[in-house]
């Protein structure tokens, strides 16, 4: 796949992401889309290593955007806690 795929799948999954985590989050939209584009690199990279099946077959292959979205969860899941942590610390 190519880089713009790669963005479209990345922008997508952020949004599912978002959508299956709802909450307000420092950086909007675009740290979201930031985050789908990333998570879908780890989603792809962990289905790798830790079930050795190519996740990343093709933009319309469902398991690349299964692995898009899990990725793409669990990077806004660290972000929410980095930057949670960080903005209580301010208030404080």
């Amino acid at each position: 796949m190519g880089i713009i795929a790669w963005i479209l799948i990345g922008l997508f999954a952020g949004l599912i992401a978002k959508a299956l985590m709802p909450g307000k989050d420092p950086g909007g939209i675009i740290i979201t889309m930031l985050i789908g584009v990333a998570g879908g690199l780890l989603g792809g990279w962990l289905g790798k290593v830790m079930f050795g099946v190519d996740s990343i077959d093709g933009f319309f292959d469902l398991s690349t955007w299964i692995a898009a979205v899990v990725g793409s969860v669990i990077l806004l899941a660290l972000y929410r806690v980095v930057t949670g942590s960080r903005h209580s610390h301010r208030h404080a």
